[in-house]
């Protein structure tokens, strides 16, 4: 993502689906068969909650350890809200492993209003993660700046929009409370949506 911050949700919500689908659709599998007989809605709780909680623990450290701990917050956070999202599919039965998981984590993150400007960009993504060779020079840029783009790519991707939003995280006094409360609202609004887009295709 370094080498190519401004696709930088395009290239998280690929790894997620590769490396999460599969451990999404894994934790749906054993929970259906350790309580036989419940319900999408009931392990769909089970995953918000699971997520939710790790959404406000790292609000609270990136609080405590002020700037640099929220700029790395807002990656975590957008890997956190992509397992919750792909897990709420697999509690729902839609294969969280299936391609179209990242086109749904850019849209439901709102990287994306529809799927079709979606699907182009994870195209595009794809092919330059193929093309590796174009980025040889990534080295000789300044590491501030790529950062910097990197971290409001990702902070768009988990929901952290408005910049008074971001900086509560650093408001002396109040940081570790306000960065729970960032990541929670965030996270929950995410959880919503992404209920109601599988619950509809259940």
């Amino acid at each position: 993502m370094k080498a190519d911050p401004q696709y930088a949700p395009e290239h998280l919500a690929l790894e997620a689906v590769r490396r999460i689908g599969p451990q999404a659709r894994g934790w749906a599998e054993r929970a259906r068969e350790e309580q036989p007989g419940v319900s999408g809605e009931a392990l769909a709780d089970q995953a918000v909650k699971r997520f939710l909680n790790h959404a406000r623990l790292s609000g609270a450290v990136s609080g405590a350890a002020g700037l640099p701990g929220a700029v790395v917050d807002v990656g975590v956070l957008a890997w956190t809200q992509a397992r919750m999202v792909l897990h709420i599919a697999a509690a729902y039965g839609v294969d969280p492993a299936g391609s179209e998981r990242a086109t749904d984590l850019l849209v439901l993150q709102r990287v994306h209003k529809v799927a079709e400007t979606a699907r182009l960009a994870l195209g595009v993504a794809a092919g330059r993660e193929r093309a590796s060779l174009l980025f040889a020079g990534v080295a000789d840029r300044p590491l501030t700046g790529v950062m910097l783009r990197l971290g409001v790519k990702l902070a768009q991707m988990a929901g952290v929009r408005a910049a008074k939003r971001m900086f509560a995280k650093i408001v002396p006094g109040a940081a570790v409370v306000l960065g729970t409360w960032v990541n929670s609202a965030a996270t929950k609004d995410l959880a919503r949506r992404t209920r109601e887009l599988y619950a509809a295709e259940s």
